[in-house]
């Protein structure tokens, strides 16, 4: 009987095609991943401690954030979040731009 070291392995495409797309989703998607719901955490705390918005709006208002470099354009202050005030959607958008800009 031969060690196990020496016993030739067989190539299977598929296998390492596999392997590796495991490996890029624990080093790469998965910290992604984990960086962006830290930031989001720390988004919807600091909006939750302002105002009390249903999670959809929450997350309608992120979208709108994104969108828009971090920024609510016109046409979202002066429809779906016509209720903040001016000052709020400064601190909202202070908010988005210290969660997400931090990582």
């Amino acid at each position: 009987m031969t060690p196990a070291s020496t016993v030739p392995v067989p190539r299977v495409p598929h296998a390492e095609f596999l392997y590796a797309c495991v490996q890029r989703t624990i080093e790469q998607d998965l910290s992604g991943e984990a960086r962006f719901l830290r930031s989001f955490d720390r988004f919807r705390s600091g909006v939750e401690n302002m105002v009390d918005m249903p999670e959809r709006t929450l997350s309608n208002l992120l979208g709108s954030l994104q969108q828009n470099e971090g920024r609510l354009s016109k046409r979202a202050r002066d429809n779906e979040f016509s209720q903040l005030t001016p000052d709020e959607v400064t601190k909202i958008e202070e908010l988005y731009q210290a969660a997400f800009d931090s990582g």
